[in-house]
């Protein structure tokens, strides 16, 4: 449960530095306004379903959010991303990024723990696999 709640919080973070950067920034973008602001609300989302939902999907949901909105920004600061070009520069970019690793890691090490492990008895409890031959 530790790492999900990092994950809530991290996907969290970066929601918010989004929401927020919509409204200094981007809301008079065509394309990438509406996008933060689609960022910020389904962060918002992931993270209460990182916190209520005991299921595996929410933590691929965190590592897929951190790892799209990181590479959007690295397009952005490179190529650019539907005539933006971005700078690794402000606390927002580093605040955003570290919470975007942060939640692709906690996401992942959530997504593991969520595996349900396989102990002795439960092996043993378990019928064998239909068509293994031994002989």
């Amino acid at each position: 449960m530790t790492m999900r709640l990092l994950a809530a919080v991290a996907v969290l973070v970066s929601a918010a530095v989004h929401f927020y950067l919509w409204f200094d920034v981007f809301s008079s973008e065509d394309v990438v306004g509406p996008a933060f602001l689609l960022n910020a609300f389904g962060g918002a989302a992931i993270a209460v379903l990182l916190v209520v939902w005991r299921h595996w999907l929410p933590p691929l949901l965190a590592i897929g959010f951190g790892v799209s909105t990181l590479t959007a920004f690295v397009i952005a600061t490179t190529v650019g991303l539907f005539g933006v070009h971005e700078h690794w520069t402000g606390w927002a970019v580093w605040t955003a990024a570290a919470a975007e690793v942060v939640a692709v890691l906690a996401g992942a090490a959530a997504l593991l723990a969520s595996r349900p492990a396989a102990s002795g008895v439960e092996a043993q409890n378990h019928e064998p696999v239909r068509g293994a031959h031994l002989h």
